[in-house]
């Protein structure tokens, strides 16, 4: 799957915004949030970092720490985006949605088809910004966190009360549907070796990995039922600002 420009570099933190084909809803329509959630864990088991995300109905920004595992950053989205495409297709065709896999399937152009694609299920390319410092950080989380709740999406009131989302967390530190790893963390982590990486990722599933298993399988179950929390303001989460060193080719920026 395509990239408007090709990531340089084989490490850091980004930025990604993948977009559901034609902006269809179709992680509503499946309810099958449980798939981005699976390729986070895929991510995690490869050494990389979930440090921030929202899913919405038709589109999933994050914040990766990618490390280098050797595969371009690139190929490393690609990738999950086909994982996804498959599962959000079997979906469909366990529902017997016949009208959705129908436009799914007109999307596809005539290059693709003879190369036997089906379904065009995201857009070719994916969005990325490269996140070179600590403002930048908190400014995209801001920014991911406020998703649901502006615009033309009724999701929700608060940050906070919307489930699929990194809000929580960087609001109250309790983590929400699915575990995510503080940008702050990401200080002891050398993102250019992939061993540290891994033994820090295997560190950071240790003891709650469990329960956490739990609440994400419930939320999935639940679908996209908003969760309240009524001692919580409503508003923009107040990001963690601790401040620290991190790894950074633009360090004087």
């Amino acid at each position: 799957m395509g990239v408007r420009k090709q990531i340089q570099e084989s490490n850091g933190i980004y930025f990604i915004t993948c977009t559901c084909a034609r902006w269809m809803h179709l992680f509503d329509i499946c309810q099958s949030h449980g798939v981005v959630y699976n390729w986070f864990d895929y991510l995690k088991s490869q050494g990389h970092y979930i440090v921030g995300y929202v899913i919405m109905p038709n589109h999933v920004h994050a914040i990766i720490g990618f490390a280098n595992t050797g595969a371009s950053i690139n190929k490393t989205v690609g990738n999950g985006k086909r994982f996804m495409a498959y599962e959000i297709i079997w979906i469909l065709q366990l529902q017997k949605n016949e009208e959705i896999l129908y436009h799914l399937s007109s999307f596809v152009n005539s290059t693709d088809k003879k190369r036997a694609k089906q379904h065009e299920v995201f857009e070719p390319s994916f969005d990325w910004k490269e996140c070179y410092s600590i403002e930048m950080i908190r400014q995209k989380l801001e920014y991911v966190h406020a998703n649901p709740c502006r615009g033309s999406w009724p999701l929700a009131e608060c940050p906070i009360d919307y489930a699929h989302s990194s809000a929580k967390f960087y609001s109250t530190g309790q983590q929400g549907v699915y575990e995510v790893t503080s940008y702050a963390d990401l200080a002891d982590i050398d993102l250019t070796k992939l061993k540290n990486a891994l033994s820090k990722a295997a560190e950071s599933r240790g003891g709650e990995a469990e329960t956490l298993r739990r609440n994400k399988n419930n939320a999935i179950n639940e679908g996209s039922r908003q969760r309240s929390n009524s001692g919580a303001e409503c508003g923009a989460p107040k990001l963690n600002t601790k401040t620290f060193n991190i790894f950074d080719r633009r360090n004087n920026v």
